[in-house]
Parts: C-alpha cells; sequence; structure tokens
C-alpha cells in the first residue's frame, strides 16, 4: 500500500473524498461502515450530515486516540472498533440501516513516519511493518524464510523484478548478522540491475513485506465478502486502492458479482444467476488534477464501487480460488 498524504504535512489527507460522498449520499441518513478509519476523514465528513451513524473499524490502535476526540463530539453516532476489517461480520449489525461500506486501503503520513512500526525505507533500525493484530514482523519474515519463499513474496505482492537477486542476497548476508533496516535497503541497491530515477529501489520490497506481514491480501478479500453480506439493499460498497494488486482483487470482486457469466439458453429463467450488485462503470474515479498536485501520492488511487441490488446475505462467489496463488504465498507466514 502507499501513504495518502503530503510529505512534510502532518495531517491526514483523505483521498477522493468528495467523490465518496456524492457516491454514498450521506444527506439522506443511514449507517456507515467506515472500515478503515485511520485518522478520521471520511468518517467526519459523514457525520457533518445530521441523519448519520458510522461505526469505524481500525487494526490500529493508534487509531482510537483520533476515535476518542470524535466520540465526544457525536456520542451517540459515532462507534469505534479496533479489530480488522475482515471481522465486520462478528459486528452486532441486525438493527441497523447499514447504507456504505468503505474501504481507503492507503497508509496514512502518521502511521508512514511512526519509526516503531518500521513501514518506511527511511525508518533507522529494527523491520516491523505490523499494522496492529499481527502474528510476526518483517524481521522474523526477513530473517527465517528461505530464499525461495522471499523471492516469492517480492515477486507477486511487490511486482518486484529482481526478487531473486534481492532474496538471494539477504539469505548470504544474514548468515553473518541480522537484517535492520538500514541492511535491508542497502542489500537492495546493490541487487537492482536497473536503477529508477522516478521511485526508490526499496519500494517494491518494502510494498511487499508491508503486504505480507499484514497478510493484506485475505483481509482484503475477507472484508469484501464480509462487507457484500451486511450493507442492505441500494446499499453502496466503496474502495479505493493504490496499487495493482489491489486494484485487481476489487475490480474481479465487483465485476463477477455485476455480471451474467455465460448461461445456457435452455435453463429457465428462474434458475439463473441473479447479480448481487450494480455496477454504475467499468472505469475507477482517479483523482483529479487538482488533489493530485495538492497530495501527489493520491495520483495512483482508484476509486471502484457498486450498489447491491438484493437484501441477501448468502451469495457465491469464486474469489478465493482466483486468488489462490497469493494466499498461498501469504501462508508462508505458517512458519513464523
Amino acid at each position: 500500500m502507499m501513504t495518502t498524504t503530503i510529505p512534510e504535512v502532518r495531517n491526514h489527507y483523505p483521498v477522493l473524498l468528495s467523490e465518496l460522498i456524492s457516491i454514498i449520499n450521506p444527506q439522506y441518513g443511514g449507517t456507515f461502515i467506515d472500515c478503515t478509519f485511520g485518522q478520521g476523514g471520511y468518517t467526519k465528513k459523514i457525520l457533518d450530515f445530521a441523519d448519520t451513524k458510522v461505526i469505524a473499524l481500525d487494526r490500529d490502535e493508534d487509531s482510537s486516540k483520533k476515535a476518542l476526540e470524535i466520540k465526544e463530539k457525536y456520542e451517540d453516532r459515532f462507534l469505534f472498533k479496533n479489530i480488522k476489517f475482515s471481522q465486520i461480520k462478528n459486528l452486532k449489525l441486525k438493527n441497523e440501516n447499514i447504507k456504505g461500506v468503505m474501504f481507503d486501503l492507503g497508509y496514512s503520513y502518521t502511521q508512514i513516519k511512526d519509526p516503531k512500526k518500521g513501514l518506511s525505507f527511511e525508518t533507522i533500525g529494527e523491520l516491523n511493518m505490523k499494522m496492529g493484530i499481527n502474528e510476526f514482523s518483517a524481521k522474523e519474515a526477513i530473517n527465517i524464510l528461505d530464499e525461495k519463499e522471499l523471492a516469492q513474496i517480492f515477486k507477486y505482492f511487490g511486482e518486484e523484478k529482481d526478487s531473486n537477486r534481492i532474496a538471494h542476497n539477504i539469505v548470504e548476508d544474514r548468515a553473518t548478522r541480522k537484517i535492520t533496516t538500514e541492511e535491508l535497503v542497502r542489500i537492495i541497491e546493490s541487487s537492482k540491475r536497473k536503477k529508477n530515477q522516478k521511485t526508490h529501489s526499496a519500494t517494491k520490497v518494502f510494498q511487499a513485506l508491508r503486504i505480507f506481514v499484514n497478510k493484506e491480501i485475505s483481509e482484503l478479500i475477507y472484508g469484501l465478502i464480509n462487507a457484500a453480506k451486511v450493507v442492505k439493499k441500494d446499499g453502496v460498497i466503496a474502495v479505493v486502492t493504490f496499487h495493482s494488486l489491489e486494484d485487481k482483487i476489487v475490480k474481479y470482486f465487483f465485476k463477477s458479482l455485476s455480471e451474467n457469466k455465460s448461461v445456457s439458453r435452455y435453463i429457465p429463467k428462474n434458475e439463473e444467476k441473479v447479480n448481487l450488485f450494480r455496477s454504475i462503470s467499468k472505469k475507477p474515479i482517479t483523482p483529479s488534477a487538482k488533489e493530485i498536485k495538492e497530495n501527489p501520492p493520491s495520483r495512483s488511487a482508484k476509486l471502484r464501487y457498486v450498489i447491491k441490488k438484493e437484501d441477501s446475505y448468502e451469495f457465491e462467489t469464486d474469489i478465493l480460488e482466483k486468488f489462490d496463488y497469493l494466499i498461498k504465498v501469504e501462508n508462508f507466514s505458517k512458519k513464523l
């Protein structure tokens, strides 16, 4: 994932905020689930509308500080839970009119710059990358997993072309020393065949490690599945992604449940598949030139959304099978 904030600015910048608000229509009231509360950018805007309620989720315990501020102002209309968004179906929502579920998959400025989290290649010291409710850190992954496993993590989660060379050099170096953030950056830079002038050499490997440590593939897949269960008819699921892997998963899930797959003309009409979603556009919404100028990292953001057509809790999806090859890479974590 990428940061969604302006460098050297300490306030979180909620990406595509006005576009999101126009999609979910909070002016008509209802309950909304902000699955990635962070610094509360989306939540605060939704609560500006009188008849709304927000249930906010975040795995990062540090987000609870901002949540307390909002709770003081909107005591009866705001609830915060320090849980992963894949656990959304465990919430008690029977009496809630869920009109929208939102995901902003970017990291905030405060998270990126927090040395304790160790998310950035600019961090000094021990590798971490844990966002909360984690089983292991990047330090354990780098120092324990074998060369083939590390190479696959870098290849599939970071789309790193030099994944094999980097993994080989990590394994060689760790035989004599523990790999710190600075040491990992040095290994990556010395392993790259061709330097990219626009992005830091370590960007893709650090992205891959963040995805692996936080199990972001299965987290996103189960988050989407469970969001589709809890949102009511005519409600919206909206997702802002920041790299191609996330967008590929979201695009497939939305498309597969919005389009009729080839069905025999001999099958009775009442047995044909009923689409769960209505998709308004095949193309994602992207930031305006003005927003990109104000917040350059937003340039990679893509907003996709669907509207639920049926008030159904049960449905069939093959998304886990479709991305099984990524889940298998994620499962290297069982060794840690």
